[in-house]
């Protein structure tokens, strides 16, 4: 079997339906799609159990307890039997036509295929697009470093299913930065990329999944997440030849995305001198980076912001941002 689609589904029924058709192709063959029920406590079960009576020969439904979503994926993987796995989470979809486009490109040549993301809002509409690969054609990471501090995403790809089974690499249970601490790891093992280039996931941007106060504190989650990535990385003896990358990577997440989305909510909170002190701590030089260096303006304003404590700066500047966004959509 060329494909195992494997979708950790929790309370999603509003748009599961949506997500499974989008996978279910009565053309394609040598596919199959493993949904895992995360303990469900809505009519997500309901949903999945019609659509397995419908479609017993494609889907399979396994159910666990409520474990999260690093949980749910590894049971997937566990069960799957394709060559290559592709994660779906269950409230985003594929565009029409995607799934046969995949199963064409599986040639059994590469470990990691990358394609672009679309993010959408609930009507549909294209708010940003991110491209899986950072070079075209098909790459080795030594050919494309850069590749390390793409978007580590677990949903733009598809991997070969080996790469978990001979590694024992599987995705953390219940850690807010799943894709994160797993993405740059599965890559210390990927001797050929593939740049797909296609457009074929659709990302829901759920007006509801604002960050608020309730998960503020779990942004703490970035730092053992990263020490998962950097530990991988020294253990295989080759973090020194990648550090430029995996620091770039840790200073872009830690401080742009993890202390600028603290800060959008909260200016005073002391998790913000948590996530730059431990930052400084274990890149102390980070200025030195060339990645740093070719940083656009932005971005070098808002590291100097975060690391001169001015929060409240820093949350004026993404208002600004949002507004003009908002203007330019």
């Amino acid at each position: 079997m060329k494909l195992s689609v494997v979708i950790p589904v929790y309370n999603t029924e509003r748009w599961l339906a949506a997500c499974l058709d989008s996978v279910l192709d009565p053309v394609c063959t040598d596919y199959e799609i493993v949904a895992v029920n995360d303990g469900s406590t809505d009519g997500s079960a309901a949903i999945l159990r019609d659509y397995a009576a419908r479609f017993p020969e494609r889907l399979r439904v396994l159910t666990t307890p409520n474990g999260g979503l690093g949980h749910a994926r590894n049971t997937g993987l566990e069960a799957a039997q394709g060559d290559y796995l592709f994660f779906l989470d269950s409230d985003d979809t594929l565009v029409p036509g995607a799934l046969a486009e995949m199963l064409a490109s599986l040639d059994g040549s590469f470990d990691v295929g990358l394609f672009d993301f679309v993010a959408v809002d609930e009507q549909g509409r294209e708010l940003s697009r991110t491209h899986g690969a950072e070079q075209s054609g098909d790459f080795t990471l030594a050919d494309c470093p850069r590749q390390l501090f793409g978007a580590p995403n677990a949903v733009n790809k598809l991997w070969r299913r080996s790469l978990f089974i001979e590694t024992g690499i599987r995705f953390p249970d219940r850690l807010w930065f799943e894709d994160l601490a797993t993405v740059p790891r599965l890559y210390l093992h990927a001797e050929r990329f593939r740049d797909l280039g296609r457009p074929w996931y659709h990302y829901l941007f759920r007006s509801g999944s604002i960050m608020n106060s309730s998960n503020l504190n779990r942004n703490a989650e970035i730092i053992p997440a990263l020490d998962m990535v950097m530990d991988a990385w020294r253990a295989s003896g080759r973090l020194e030849d990648y550090h430029a990358e995996l620091e770039y990577l840790a200073l872009f997440h830690q401080l742009l995305i993890a202390c600028v989305r603290v800060a959008r909510l909260d200016t005073k909170s002391p998790l913000l001198t948590q996530l730059t002190g431990d930052f400084l701590s274990k890149f102390p030089r980070f200025r030195s980076n060339p990645y740093f260096a070719a940083m656009s303006g932005r971005h070098r304003l808002l590291v100097s912001l975060i690391l001169r404590r001015r929060f409240g700066a820093v949350k004026a500047l993404m208002a600004l941002n949002d507004r003009v966004r908002g203007r330019e959509r």
